[in-house]
């Protein structure tokens, strides 16, 4: 499950392009986790986005941008929601966003769909279709056990745990409501924690002729290049 992810991760950087396009991401989950409290010390979800910030290199002073976003009177007012709907083939696409307007957003995301082929569905109609999952990485301690880590975490609900080759991080998958006292486990034992966010992995794919596949990331990259849209997940295999 894990491994998958990281792959999918890596081609969405490539494919972003350059690390504006993540700063822009990263900077409005930074700023709506500041609307709960702007002091990181207090905020244990803006002190894990941060972290995660600092692990894909976003300059100090844009995450203190972002962060004082959150507290300006005249700051948008970002929401997250979720569209989902069908690609060509049959392909499920479920797709997370940040905006501060709906109408504008929805109207896109339609049209996206519309020019591939596909078509948006209503609220509520793909999301069984994929779990959603809360992802840790934290470094590795020394004469780290695994097997005691893992059995530690067990009562969390921890699915998934492993060692990143490439980067020797310990990886956890976990279920989203874990996500709070994950956090907690991690900073209380003294890990030291390299990122954390969601994922949703879905329950089936559908496998698709490698021109289909293509065709399908061109309405993957289509829908990632609005600046309104933070991730998105499909059922291709």
């Amino acid at each position: 499950m894990g491994r998958a992810f990281e792959y999918r991760k890596a081609r969405k950087f490539k494919r972003w392009g350059n690390m504006a396009r993540v700063f822009t991401r990263l900077g409005k989950e930074i700023t709506m986790a500041a609307k709960s409290g702007a002091d990181p010390s207090t905020n244990p979800r803006l002190r894990a986005i941060i972290q995660t910030a600092k692990s894909e290199n976003m300059p100090k002073e844009n995450v203190d941008r972002a962060i004082k976003r959150a507290v300006e009177k005249d700051t948008k007012d970002y929401k997250e929601i979720v569209y989902e709907g069908y690609g060509p083939y049959g392909i499920g696409v479920l797709i997370e966003t940040a905006t501060d307007n709906h109408t504008r957003t929805v109207a896109n995301i339609r049209s996206y769909f519309s020019k591939a082929g596909g078509s948006l569905g209503v609220s509520g109609s793909l999301t069984f279709m994929f779990e959603h999952k809360c992802v840790f990485k934290i470094k590795q301690k020394a004469n780290i056990n695994m097997d005691d880590l893992e059995l530690e975490l067990i009562d969390f609900g921890v699915d998934d745990l492993y060692i990143d080759e490439e980067t020797e991080n310990i990886v956890i998958y976990a279920p989203f409501e874990s996500y709070g006292d994950i956090q907690k486990y991690i900073e209380d034992n003294g890990f030291e924690l390299v990122s954390a966010g969601f994922d949703r992995i879905p329950t089936d794919t559908k496998e698709i002729s490698p021109e289909q596949q293509d065709e399908i990331q061109k309405l993957i990259d289509k829908i990632e290049e609005d600046d309104d849209v933070q991730n998105v997940y499909t059922t291709m295999r």
